[in-house]
């Protein structure tokens, strides 16, 4: 296992497990809000997160977890293991408030510097998660279903699928399991 990718929607998980994946492998970890944000809450330009999403996909090892799927194509292709966790909508919007009021004026560890949570802009990000809920989880099935044979798929639906995956890596950290394409 040398490049791993993470997908799933905002609250699902996808930076813990990153994070705890790249402890466990020693693969360095890539957090796409780090490329989509500049400090301050600024965004890149689309072409701009394109380009460096493309130089993560290159290297030889990452843990890539997140968005900005005009790239999906291209990361899948270089994964040697795909993880799409699938989580509901109730329990990843009662994350995502509970990690904002938890960092509240705080740069979470998957953020840029000066990328505080901020109370304010929750309503607008429940927005944005209430619209995609379905076509984001249809996107992510359809490239789950794409993987290639080269790449093992894990589909990950609670916390004790997760953590057993986790062991599974302790236990053996070239033979992740496979789980049964939905």
């Amino acid at each position: 296992m040398q490049r791993v990718m993470i997908v799933g929607q905002p609250g699902s998980g996808k930076s813990t497990l990153a994070r705890q994946l790249g402890q466990r492998t020693g693969l360095p970890v890539v957090h796409i809000d780090t490329i989509h944000w500049q400090p301050g809450w600024v965004e890149r330009s689309p072409a701009e997160k394109t380009r460096l999403c493309h130089e993560v996909e290159a290297r030889e090892q990452w843990v890539f977890e997140g968005g900005h799927s005009a790239t999906w194509g291209n990361r899948l292709a270089r994964a040697d293991l795909l993880i799409w966790i699938d989580r509901g909508a109730p329990l990843r919007f009662w994350r995502v408030l509970r990690r904002t009021l938890a960092q509240r004026g705080q740069s979470r560890p998957d953020l840029p510097e000066n990328c505080p949570e901020r109370l304010g802009s929750l309503p607008e990000f429940f927005g944005f998660m209430w619209r995609t809920r379905k076509t984001a989880r249809l996107k992510m099935r359809q490239l789950m279903l794409a993987a290639p044979p080269t790449c093992r798929v894990v589909y990950l639906r609670s916390n004790r699928q997760a953590k057993a995956f986790l062991c599974s890596i302790d236990a053996s950290p070239q033979q992740p399991p496979v789980q049964a394409r939905r």
